[in-house]
């Protein structure tokens, strides 16, 4: 996965040039009319991204990418993350990333050239389908969604919510229940390739986030897999393995997620540091002269700095070592990071005043839709029992679920 970059800093810099100049003028028309008013400069942005070499950073050089380390690409991930439209021109977003490394590990070179192939190469999008309304999503291994072998085929049933960017894609990876009699709890669950033109696939309706639906690829759906009947084949690694793939999946996933958080928190910083400086209360008093303005902008930078550090350090670890051992330093990035980006996001906002509650700027927008960092990939609450499980256990102390 080894990368051919020779200056990865002059690199990182000419990215944020790139962000700065070519994508965050574009925000008022994305947030005053829609994603899909922007969508068709998007693809030119795209085409730009691909013509510098910079495409699919966080994939294989053997499908077109960059070949980043997870470590790498947490870096270039933080500055993308400055733009809401960031990761989806450099062809990294979620969760077509996450659905492109897992396909890329476990697909079959049929699966690869079907499914992997137009992904990576940005003509077709995917979804991923494991949340369920009447299942607590905190708790993966339980899932009332099933898929039963009839011939040379799956029959797939199920109710699934939060489907992010369902809306337009081409295929889902549906996490479905294919043993439920199997004394492991955690091998009742695969991972199933599901083409959305398939007969009985139903999109119920967008899911309204704080008031929004979103759009194209920043939206979630509920859905319905109404006798959904596909090739056995179609079935991501083997049979039983869904849960496997799926804590293989959002290790790096996490890492991904909490270098966004912090891309967004340094944005919302130089928004509240801007603010600050050009708002006067009177006459030569800007609002930066305020002692608690002050300690918010203080306090922000040296959480950023901290959460970076952490994040980073996590990174290096699953490079050098793997997901599995790097799972207490990945559940305390999750709560920690998510958490100071909205306090981070609410504290600029409130710099802001009146303006902050507007989509005039973007931190309405950072706030609505990342809410729910604290919830998407497990709670804060079940991470800081990992985190608390594993410390108590030195001192002889044994907690479950």
């Amino acid at each position: 996965m080894s990368h051919t970059i020779a200056d990865f800093d002059q690199f990182l810099t000419d990215v944020q040039a790139f962000v700065y100049s070519e994508l965050i003028p574009l925000e008022p028309q994305l947030l005053a009319e829609g994603f899909g008013s922007v969508l068709p400069i998007l693809q030119e942005k795209r085409q730009l991204v691909k013509e510098k070499g910079w495409w699919l950073p966080q994939m294989h050089t053997d499908v077109g990418g960059l070949g980043l380390s997870v470590h790498e690409f947490g870096q270039m991930s933080e500055i993308l993350a400055r733009t809401p439209i960031g990761h989806y021109c450099f062809n990294c977003q979620a969760p077509d990333a996450g659905n492109m490394e897992i396909l890329h590990q476990y697909g079959t070179p049929e699966q690869k050239e079907q499914f992997l192939t137009p992904l990576a190469n940005g003509e077709i999008r995917s979804c991923f389908s494991m949340t369920e309304p009447n299942n607590a999503g905190s708790n993966p291994v339980l899932m009332s969604s099933t898929a039963v072998k009839e011939g040379d085929s799956w029959i797939i049933d199920g109710h699934k919510w939060f489907t992010t960017a369902a809306e337009g894609a081409s295929f889902a990876i549906a996490m479905v229940v294919t043993d439920p009699y199997t004394d492991n709890r955690y091998q009742k669950a695969s991972m199933i390739i599901v083409p959305l033109d398939t007969e009985g696939f139903e999109h119920v309706g967008k899911i309204s986030i704080m008031g929004e639906k979103g759009e194209d690829w920043v939206s979630h759906s509920e859905v319905k897999y109404n006798e959904c009947r596909v090739p056995l084949e179609n079935v991501l690694g083997g049979e039983g393995e869904g849960f496997a793939i799926a804590q293989q999946r959002l290790g790096p996933g996490r890492i991904h997620h909490c270098m966004r958080f912090i891309g967004m928190a340094e944005r919302s910083l130089e928004l509240m540091c801007q603010r600050a400086a050009t708002r006067e209360l009177a006459p030569g008093k800007p609002l930066a002269t305020k002692q608690t303005i002050q300690n918010w902008i203080a306090e922000a930078r040296a959480e950023i700095n901290a959460c970076r550090l952490l994040v980073l350090d996590a990174a290096k670890k699953i490079d050098e070592l793997g997901s599995q051992a790097a799972r207490v330093d990945v559940s305390v990035i999750k709560f920690y990071v998510s958490d100071m980006l909205m306090r981070t996001v609410d504290r600029a906002i409130q710099t802001h005043g009146a303006m902050g509650i507007t989509d005039l700027t973007v931190l309405s927008f950072f706030y609505r839709h990342e809410r729910g960092a604290r919830i998407y990939d497990g709670p804060d609450e079940v991470h800081k029992f990992v985190v608390a499980r594993e410390e108590l256990r030195k001192y002889g102390i044994a907690i479950r679920h």
